[in-house]
C-alpha cells in the first residue's frame, strides 16, 4: 500500500504534508503535490495533516487514477521537503469541482528553492 494526493489539493496545495512525511517523497507541481509511490513508506502519517482530506490510501475506491497520476509526476516534477507558502487564494479553492480538468498543470513547481 501507498497513500496518493487527490484532486483535492489542486490549487490548495497546503503542504502540511511534506512537514511530516519522514522519507521526502513529495513532489512539487505548479498547482498540486504528488507522492511517489516507491518512496512512500506507508506510515500515513501525512493522510491526517492534509486539512483538505486530498491524501487517501491506494487501497481506497478510485484511488487507481491517482497512483498512475502520483507515479506519472513524481518522476517528473522537484522533490519537496519543507513546507513553503500556501497559495493566499487556497482557502476558495478547497470545495471547488473538476479541479483536474479545469485546473490542474503538468508544469513543475519550485521545489525546495533555497
Amino acid at each position: 500500500m501507498t497513500f496518493v494526493v487527490t484532486e483535492k489539493c489542486i490549487k490548495c496545495k497546503y503542504q502540511d504534508c511534506v512537514e511530516v512525511c519522514p522519507v521526502d517523497c513529495f513532489y512539487e507541481g505548479e498547482t498540486m503535490l504528488v507522492i511517489h509511490p516507491d518512496e512512500c513508506i506507508d506510515c500515513g502519517v501525512c493522510e491526517p495533516e492534509c486539512p483538505i482530506d486530498a491524501i487517501l490510501p491506494d487501497s481506497e475506491k478510485d484511488a487507481e487514477q491517482w497512483l498512475v497520476m502520483n507515479r506519472e509526476y513524481s518522476e517528473l516534477w522537484p522533490n519537496i521537503t519543507r513546507k513553503g507558502d500556501t497559495p493566499s487564494d487556497a482557502k476558495e479553492w478547497e470545495d471547488v469541482g473538476e479541479k483536474m480538468k479545469h485546473h490542474f498543470s503538468p508544469k513543475p513547481g519550485a521545489g525546495d528553492a533555497d
